[in-house]
């Protein structure tokens, strides 16, 4: 029988823990479908349109050949003018005269292209160009960065719950540590010895009963009538709770006993598991300073690893560039010689910007009871005084 226990039990295990990561693997799951969709959508419709040479391309070609043609060995009286030139006529070019769509909207590319989409970064170097890619494009980040924050939600969760025990226990140690410092052997022993006979006198004594109780109540007979069948229908209210505990135990063995319940007690399970999403995130509360050492742990880390691909980084750009990615602002001044590189780094992207998405409301927190400190001091001064009359 115990041999056979035990692989029950091993199962049941097994199933509470896939039930429990069920909703947080099906909000990644359908992300990365999303964005797998996403890249296959826009590599097909931005990659196989036909470039048109338009007539904004025939006047910069003729105005490049005639500055090229006015040319002459003695640049030294017209380099400045010849400069301006040149800069006024290259700011009016496009890439697309220059640049194959095949090579810029490839799957990895496409990938990248929905990953700055959904995430709200937008570089701005790569951009749809043909309108029914427009439109498809705000449709795809109207369904997109919904499922991008619920993702983060769901993840800040676990990570606030992480962090908030992390830094509980970093206390109980640290209040331990101390503990042992300021006490000394033989008082802490003592205290000890109090607190072990406490305990054991609560757990021997077993609770009274009804007439037990109101026998030892010396108050209880020189009160009137109504006071006492007051206290003894409270008191009878508070036995009829404790018997039906039992009964919930009973039903909890009639769960596991029928597999159809136990089916529906489940998915129960599951369903709350969606409705507790974000709230451990609004309980979350460690000092802000320890969440801005985590961010600048993190983008440090990143900094220190992306310059071994893109050669042009250095720590410091490296350093701005994640910034600038985590906190979705995204200027597209620094651009990425190999995104399909940084796609390995997409699970990077997706945490970081959780880091910063619990940083931003822990701060929100700390602001709104700030502002709540001012107003509620400033009431204070302008309330005004009482007078006191004389008599």
């Amino acid at each position: 029988m115990a041999s056979t226990a035990q692989p029950l039990r091993g199962k049941r295990a097994c199933k509470k823990i896939f039930w429990a990561v069920f909703p947080h693997a099906c909000f990644i799951l359908s992300l990365v479908i999303y964005a797998f969709l996403g890249a296959l959508m826009f590599s097909h419709i931005e990659g196989n349109r036909k470039v048109n040479l338009s007539e904004e391309y025939r006047k910069f070609l003729q105005s490049l050949w005639y500055i090229s043609r006015n040319l002459s060995d003695n640049m030294t009286e017209n380099e400045e003018i010849f400069k301006d030139k040149i800069h006024t006529l290259l700011n009016t070019a496009e890439r697309d005269w220059f640049v194959n769509p095949k090579d810029i909207w490839t799957f990895f590319g496409s990938l990248f292209f929905c990953c700055t989409v959904f995430t709200t970064v937008g570089y701005g170097n790569t951009y749809p160009v043909t309108r029914t890619g427009k439109y498809l494009c705000m449709l795809y980040a109207l369904f997109g960065i919904p499922l991008m924050f619920l993702v983060l939600t769901d993840m800040g969760d676990i990570l606030a719950t992480v962090l908030s025990k992390s830094y509980n226990e970093f206390k109980k140690l640290q209040s331990k540590i101390v503990a042992s410092k300021l006490c000394s052997g033989s008082t802490c022993n003592k205290g000890n010895e109090l607190k072990s006979r406490a305990q054991t006198k609560v757990v021997i004594n077993e609770p009274l009963t009804i007439m037990e109780l109101l026998k030892s109540q010396a108050g209880v007979k020189r009160k009137q009538i109504k006071y006492r069948n007051a206290e003894i229908f409270e008191m009878l209210i508070a036995r009829e709770n404790e018997h039906t505990k039992p009964a919930r135990s009973k039903s909890i063995e009639r769960w596991s006993s029928c597999p159809e319940l136990a089916r529906g007690k489940t998915m129960c399970r599951v369903i709350e598991n969606f409705d507790k999403i974000g709230k451990q995130l609004e309980k979350f509360d460690v000092p802000i300073v320890l969440m801005v050492l985590v961010i600048f742990v993190y983008i440090s880390c990143a900094a220190a690893i992306l310059p071994n691909w893109e050669t042009r980084l250095d720590f410091q750009e490296a350093f701005y560039f994640c910034f600038i990615t985590l906190t979705t602002i995204g200027f597209g001044d620094t651009q990425l010689e190999h995104p399909k590189f940084f796609l390995f780094f997409s699970l990077y992207i997706i945490i970081g910007m959780e880091i910063v998405f619990i940083a931003f409301k822990l701060g929100q927190d700390r602001l709104i009871g700030l502002y709540k400190k001012v107003i509620s001091f400033c009431g204070e001064k302008k309330m005004p005084s009482k007078k006191v009359y004389p008599k």
